[in-house]
């Protein structure tokens, strides 16, 4: 292993000691299941079952697996799930085991709510999901869960949920990305070009249309495609699964896999969600995300995932291990690959190999298809109809989409950690050109994305520039991705000006091009720093070093007052209804959570 692996590894177990052995104690105490439920709960529980259904549930000793899903008709990623149900519940049955919807979740498509009113409770759905998960679980009924959910923060919030219930073992069942359609880089020269006023809304829906094509996950690599690469390095998802396309031979025939590996290790008693995700597999999954190039949205939800096994992860800890874990794959945003492509050069078995060889993933693990992460290193294809595994390729395919750890796109991760007068956040350049990595210009301060775009429109930002967008944090107002305004900063950069974004609000994972400075906490609607700045101010970003700094004009910095939020509360679109989340809300690098308090002081 890696030394420096290893060290982080260490450092986590130590910081977590106390929180993991009360959560680990927790599991064990955990209730016996169906064998604990009086006669009228049972009853309740199979009243809808098909009388062969009933006969194996009353019999407790058989395997009853509870399906918790976020299916809907609002993401393409998600639609498939529609008919996981039925195919999985036959199934089950073949295999002498039953299944049942233990319950549904919200999950809202952020591609749709981007700079919408909605997109103000995209972060909290996370947590309203793990409640959700929660109580679909809380029924008690099952040996084992599969989790029907891909998408932002439906991964997440499934995650976060399920591993309060971590005495029992838990499969991710994907539907897969959809097919390539419009090269996304293509999508994003349109995107500009109407953001310019030099296409109209037809051109742009037309363009945006050819992309967003059909059922099965988007095929740039956000935040989706990150969750799927992570839950396979955290081994919660069967070796290759995440990029087979929907409503195929393979595809099924994977969901049936992931279904008998359930009730496998229900009957064995082992694998349980609290054994298999330790800090080793968390660690697993932040090089992962590092040697990928993965979505920024990852350092909010790994550390609340990691709270919720009462493992304390940091950003420091990420940070670190960015200067170890080199950058193998170029995927969209970072490339002009998507994930297809990125498949097809060798994938997920290649990159597993690759990483294990070189020290730097930690192959001693419990993962869904049993003990050892070399597992990973194949891809599954049918023999004959049947489902099998193999080798994956020995080297890359297209040395422009995946290189090796001796030849890498870059010798680190490309995540920074920030810390200094504007307080803590993150930056990632594995998506900025070297020659946009560095800037230093006076800054324009916004209080809403929307005063962003209408200077924009009015021509007051066609300059060099650092955009301060504040009061996105997640106790202002949710903190919604600022996508909306990357193709303006876009345009800006296209035509030569140095620009920049620095902001306590989130990003897209998608989004890339232009050097960014997100996350920073304390956010401004809490004293954070960014709260002083003013018109003027000339900020230095270098992201490659991962430094920002302040050259204020006027009074003392430390003496300026600090800037109100206009809108505190957000009315109008439910927003109102999440006003007690925003609240309770915990910073961006605690996770960003209304749960992380209540955890610190269950695991304590």
């Amino acid at each position: 292993m890696h030394p420096e692996v290893v060290a982080v590894t260490e450092r986590l177990r130590e910081r977590s000691r106390v929180s993991r052995a009360a959560y680990l104690a927790q599991m064990a105490q955990a209730p016996a299941g169906r064998s604990g439920l009086s006669c009228g709960n049972l009853a309740h529980g199979m009243a809808a079952c098909s009388a062969q259904d009933k006969s194996r549930i009353r019999m407790i000793d058989e395997v009853n697996i509870g399906m918790v899903s976020a299916y809907n008709d609002m993401l393409s990623a998600h639609q498939p799930y529609e008919r996981y149900p039925q195919l999985l519940r036959d199934y089950l049955r073949s295999i002498g085991a039953t299944g049942q919807v233990a319950g549904g979740v919200p999950a809202m498509c952020d591609g749709v709510t981007q700079g919408e009113p909605g997109m103000e409770l995209s972060l909290a759905s996370r947590d309203v999901i793990a409640m959700g998960t929660a109580v679909a679980l809380s029924h008690n009924m099952f040996n084992g869960v599969l989790c029907f959910g891909i998408c932002d923060k439906i991964v997440p919030g499934l995650l976060l949920g399920a591993l309060r219930f971590g005495h029992l073992p838990v499969v991710f069942v994907p539907s897969g990305p959809m097919p390539s359609g419009l090269p996304n880089s293509e999508k994003v020269r349109v995107r500009q070009l109407y953001a310019e006023g030099r296409v109209d809304r037809e051109q742009l829906l037309a363009a945006e249309s050819a992309s967003y094509h059909s059922p099965g996950t988007c095929t740039f690599y956000g935040t989706a495609n990150t969750n799927q690469m992570l839950l396979e390095a955290m081994g919660l998802q069967l070796p290759g699964a995440s990029f087979v396309a929907p409503d195929t031979p393979l595809r099924d025939a994977l969901s049936r896999a992931a279904a008998k590996a359930a009730v496998t290790l229900a009957r064995a008693g082992a694998g349980s969600l609290s054994q298999v995700l330790d800090e080793r597999a968390l660690i697993n999954a932040v090089v992962m995300l590092l040697a990928t190039g993965g979505s920024t949205n990852l350092t909010l939800h790994l550390v609340a995932i990691g709270q919720a096994a009462g493992l304390q992860l940091r950003w420091e800890d990420m940070a670190d291990l960015s200067r170890v874990v080199p950058t193998l794959a170029h995927i969209y945003p970072s490339g002009k690959a998507d994930i297809n492509q990125f498949q097809a050069a060798g994938g997920t078995a290649w990159l597993f190999r690759e990483l294990l060889e070189a020290g730097l993933l930690h192959e001693d693990v419990q993962t869904v298809a049993g003990a050892g992460l070399s597992r990973y290193c194949q891809e599954p294809y049918l023999h004959n109809g049947e489902l099998a595994w193999r080798d994956g390729p020995q080297a890359s395919l297209d040395s422009d989409v995946l290189r090796p750890v001796s030849a890498p796109f870059a010798a680190d991760g490309g995540l920074r950690m920030l810390d200094g007068e504007l307080g803590r956040g993150v930056v990632k350049v594995s998506a900025v050109a070297p020659e946009h990595r560095q800037v230093t210009a006076p800054c324009r301060v916004f209080d809403s994305q929307e005063d962003f775009v209408a200077a924009f429109q009015a021509g007051e930002l066609a300059r060099d520039l650092v955009a301060v967008v504040r009061f996105q944090g997640p106790a202002a107002n949710g903190m919604p991705e600022l996508h909306r305004l990357m193709p303006y900063l876009g345009a800006l950069q296209d035509k030569g000006h140095r620009v920049a974004l620095v902001t306590d609000g989130r990003l897209s994972g998608a989004s890339g091009k232009v050097p960014a400075a997100i996350h920073l906490c304390p956010e401004a609607l809490q004293g954070g720093a960014i709260a002083r700045l003013r018109d003027g101010d000339v900020l230095s970003l270098d992201a490659d070093a991962g430094t920002l700094q302040v050259q204020a004009d006027g009074p003392d910095w430390q003496q300026r007052e600090l800037a109100v939020c206009p809108e505190t509360v957000r009315r109008g679109w439910g927003r109102e209804l999440f006003a007690f989340m925003r609240a309770q809300a915990s910073s961006a690098e605690l996770g960003g959570s209304v749960f992380t308090a209540g955890l610190h002081e269950a695991d304590q």
